[in-house]
């Protein structure tokens, strides 16, 4: 059965990062943002904040997904894997909320979500007395509003922290090692740009997908309240099931170092590349591969500590200058 998450307790003013940061595990960060406004009207009614929300809204369009009543809130794909199960469109946050607002009174409503939209591109006052204080200023938060919907799990390369600020979350984190127990779909046709679990974690008796039950049997769930966040560490597979009729969550990705010059914005080209380049080799070939790739990779020790300094080239600390260098060699060899 899945276990508990860890759990940390702030007044939403304390430096946390240092307590949660580094450790490679999830943490539910209670109170983090439980002095904000917008929490204040959530608590009050649906309609107080979607009221409060929707006087931010300089009208920018965003991001939004509408699913039909049998989709049941769950994205995903259609039967035949032809299409994704759902429609896209761009709409005002206003907009979004009225639409919310006017399914809350149904008993079984479509389900619709606006995601991943930049706050300061559509909501620009928000930022002024909604902030954490001990993230840094250049980390550009974004909202996700919607009923109920479910975003199967998935990873993203980012340290997250997510606040829930409107309705109720659930959270279900599996670790990176759950990945052959998590039956992933494309990685090229991904209903939110993020490859996504095909398996429904409420449905683990589908005979389809056999090893789920080991995926769950390692979980962890947390069930997040307005004002309450979560720390997912990079690479963890999060499922979130969004259980009030309006809800909204704001969240903050970074990645440390992006501004040395040699950390990436995002791998999965190098993922795709070795799928292009190992996946076809003869069995002898891709063991001889993965050990290569252990050794320069994924091997803690320095492979190059035999090497006198002046000579490490690319295996030396990569400062700005090699891995300007490095590129070049890698568009060559492309």
């Amino acid at each position: 059965m899945p276990v508990p998450m860890e759990e940390f307790r702030t007044d939403g003013h304390a430096d946390v990062l240092g307590a949660i940061v580094g450790h490679e595990r999830p943490v539910v960060i209670r109170g983090l943002a439980k002095h904000w406004p917008i929490v204040s009207a959530a608590a009050e009614s649906d309609l107080a904040f979607a009221s409060k929300l929707a006087a931010f809204d300089n009208g920018t369009v965003v991001d939004a997904l509408l699913m039909k009543p049998e989709e049941e809130g769950v994205i995903g794909y259609s039967a035949d894997f032809d299409a994704f199960n759902f429609s896209h469109d761009r709409i005002s946050v206003s907009f979004g909320l009225k639409q919310l607002l006017h399914f809350s009174q149904r008993e079984n409503p479509p389900g619709l979500a606006m995601q991943s939209a930049p706050i300061a591109a559509c909501l620009p006052g928000f930022l002024e007395e909604h902030t954490i204080p001990f993230l840094d200023r250049n980390i550009q938060p974004r909202i996700w509003i919607g009923n109920q919907v479910t975003t199967p799990a998935h990873f993203d390369e980012f340290h997250n922290i997510a606040c829930v600020v409107g309705g109720a979350r659930r959270f279900t984190l599996f670790a990176p090692d759950q990945i052959s127990n998590l039956y992933i779909g494309p990685l090229d046709f991904a209903p939110t740009g993020a490859a996504i679990s095909i398996a429904r974690l409420d449905r683990p008796d589908d005979p389809r997908f056999p090893r789920l039950k080991l995926a769950l049997e390692q979980a962890l769930v947390a069930d997040l309240q307005p004002g309450d966040a979560i720390y997912i560490p990079p690479m963890w597979w999060h499922h979130v099931t969004s259980l009030g009729k309006v809800n909204a969550l704001v969240n903050y990705w970074w990645k440390p170092g992006l501004g040395s010059g040699h950390v990436p914005q995002t791998l999965l080209g190098c993922l795709l590349h070795c799928i292009l380049g190992f996946k076809s080799l003869p069995p002898a070939e891709r063991d001889a591969w993965r050990g290569l790739l252990d050794h320069y990779v994924f091997n803690d020790e320095d492979p190059a500590a035999h090497i006198p300094p002046t000579r490490r080239g690319m295996l030396g600390p990569l400062d700005a200058e090699r891995v300007t260098q490095l590129r070049e060699t890698i568009r060559r060899y492309l």
